[in-house]
């Protein structure tokens, strides 16, 4: 662990002009290291921190349109993977159609979140019915199918040659962290013994990011019972939000919901904002400097990004300091109600994250970029 060099001080005008009501105003912007979890420093500018003409060269924030990527594949082991570093993976999995082979990822523990659609998974453990919002953690080597009963998108993150656990509340602002009692498991019931059968199911393996296949003369998912403390287990972002007491100040980015050695998982859910309309609640300008970020947006209104719609992600490296989009600044973070009802799943990666390259071009808004050039915010 760093022994940082922490140098408390203070310089200059440490008061944002907008707070105060002065007639310029600046704009304050969050410098943090080891993901907000380190020294910090808030510095006050003259101008948009994001306020940039023009951005070139490979380092640049990109968006993404997951919708517009294809339905399928059958195995979501094989589904379209658009994000990746040594110690994670993120896919992007369209179906509605019953699996008629089960999954079992050996690289690492699975997350799946669920954008759209209803069903049952079938797992080891026994059957979890699914809706829109829920996570699912499903633990390295687990054998799993689902059952959809309406088309699905799935966002699926994997912790490679790792396991997903809940954050430190020492570690975390405010202490906020999940409630290991609002977790439902896999249940042995009808559902469960009615879909064992003795028909030939095959299991697909991946290991080492290479797909096996291994054939059983029935359905390996003949659990009688089980017993002991590691299982599949789900949690809604609705969970969260009826977790959160009035007034409870929780970390103005996200709730921070799941942890790996390398990232976090965390989720943005409705919430009372901070202070009265017309007054910036919070440094949304960031330079987070030891992470690359990554958002995929569910539902709502996304209060830091002009069109920017549910099914949509971005990724935003370090690098460069990372805000409101200037669409968004005026209409929302600074005249909007308090209130928020944006729902949204981000990624902290402490390990760099590259784009797979092979995404196709129609799922890419490549002109994203530019959308930030010659940027005129005024409050």
């Amino acid at each position: 662990m760093t022994n940082w060099i922490r140098l408390p001080n203070s310089e200059g005008d440490c008061v944002g002009a907008s707070a105060t009501g002065g007639e310029r105003p600046t704009y304050q912007r969050h410098v943090g290291r080891a993901g907000f979890q380190g020294p910090s420093a808030q510095i006050f500018h003259r101008h948009p921190p994001v306020g940039w003409a023009v951005f070139e060269g490979p380092l640049r924030p990109r968006a993404f349109d997951l919708a517009k990527l294809a339905p399928g594949p059958a195995c979501p082991l094989q589904a379209r993977r658009f994000l990746f570093s040594n110690t994670m993976e993120v896919r992007y999995w369209k179906t509605d159609a019953k699996m008629h082979a089960l999954a079992r990822n050996a690289d690492g523990d699975t997350l799946l979140f669920v954008h759209h659609g209803e069903g049952s998974l079938f797992c080891d453990y026994g059957h979890l019915p699914y809706r829109d919002g829920d996570y699912i953690l499903l633990p390295r080597g687990t054998a799993w199918r689902v059952e959809p009963s309406a088309p699905c998108e799935f966002l699926l993150i994997e912790a490679t040659a790792d396991a997903f656990g809940l954050p430190d509340p020492k570690t975390v602002a405010g202490g906020a962290t999940i409630d290991p009692m609002l977790f439902t498991l896999p249940r042995i019931d009808d559902a469960f013994r009615a879909q064992q059968d003795e028909a030939f199911w095959e299991i697909h393996i991946k290991r080492k990011g290479q797909v096996s296949t291994l054939t059983y003369p029935y359905n390996p998912l003949d659990a009688t019972g089980w017993e002991g403390d590691l299982c599949v287990a789900k949690v809604n972002w609705r969970d969260l939000s009826q977790q959160r007491n009035a007034g409870q100040k929780v970390p103005p980015a996200a709730y921070c919901t799941f942890v790996a050695k390398t990232f976090s998982v965390s989720t943005f859910i409705p919430k009372v904002g901070e202070g009265v309309s017309g007054i910036l609640r919070v440094p949304f300008y960031h330079s987070n400097e030891d992470v690359d970020e990554f958002v995929f947006y569910h539902r709502g209104e996304f209060f830091s990004r002009g069109e920017i719609r549910a099914g949509m992600a971005t990724f935003h490296p370090s690098g460069f300091p990372h805000g409101p989009h200037p669409k968004s600044y005026q209409e929302k973070m600074i005249k909007a109600p308090v209130e928020t009802d944006e729902i949204a799943v981000m990624i902290d990666s402490r390990d760099v994250l590259s784009v797979d390259e092979s995404i196709p071009d129609g799922a890419e808004w490549k002109a994203y970029v530019k959308t930030w050039e010659k940027a005129q915010e005024t409050l």
